[in-house]
């Protein structure tokens, strides 16, 4: 069977979270006078972010202690002393600041350009709902997918499978006729061949997988496959 539908998570994967994230961060110590070395602060909050994201997806922790936690861990191990009530609030300055910086992956306008008339695209995300369609419309990407769906809307996660069968029923597409790209193995490249839906990762930096799987280190390989 053909494809006709073609589903992408966004951060990480045409939304260049790690660039947007620094300048989020640039910003808003420059902002609040917070006197940390970014690249120092950055090197311990990107493994903490992503081991965060892991334990929300697995429902261990809240939205507002993934919010909370990502920060305090940081600055706890930069030794840097700082209130509660300041953490708080820099985390929600933080998700205000984010989707004002708009860095896509390179070729992400091409290949989006170059799928728009062939396929029907769509979004799957595990990001929050109003965070997400900021990125999307200040990118100025949003007009390329029919679909978005979101973990809210769908009440799970990827990789839980609901959420892969709510994003289907809302684009009124067939398993078999899409297929899934995203960066996580687990959440986005296991979670849909699980579900039986094709995939291919998103490998950015070329880390090396042990499974047998479709994968790009660009987005523009994409049209390899589509």
């Amino acid at each position: 069977m053909s494809v006709s539908d073609v589903f992408f998570d966004l951060d990480h994967t045409l939304w260049d979270f790690e660039k947007n994230s620094a300048l989020a961060f640039e910003t808003i110590f420059e902002k609040h006078k917070i006197e940390v070395n970014l690249e120092h602060f950055l090197g311990h909050y990107v493994p903490i972010n992503l081991e965060y994201w892991e334990r929300y997806r697995k429902e261990i922790i809240s939205q507002s202690q993934l919010r909370y936690g990502r920060l305090k861990d940081t600055f706890d191990l930069l030794d840097y002393k700082i209130e509660d009530e300041s953490v708080v609030f820099l985390s929600e300055e933080y998700v205000c600041y984010l989707p004002q910086f708009n860095h896509l992956f390179d070729g992400a306008i091409e290949l989006l350009d170059y799928l728009k008339p062939k396929y029907n695209l769509h979004i799957i995300t595990n990001g929050f709902h109003e965070i997400q369609n900021n990125k999307l419309n200040n990118s100025n990407i949003g007009h390329y997918f029919q679909t978005i769906t979101n973990s809210e809307m769908a009440g799970v996660k990827k990789p839980n499978p609901l959420i892969f069968e709510y994003a289907l029923n809302k684009a009124n597409a067939k398993k078999e006729n899409s297929i899934m790209i995203g960066d996580c193995m687990e959440a986005d490249i296991n979670g849909a061949l699980d579900f039986g839906l094709d995939a291919i990762l998103f490998n950015e930096n070329c880390a090396e997988i042990l499974q047998d799987i479709k994968q790009v280190s660009h987005l523009l390989e994409l049209k390899k496959y589509l």
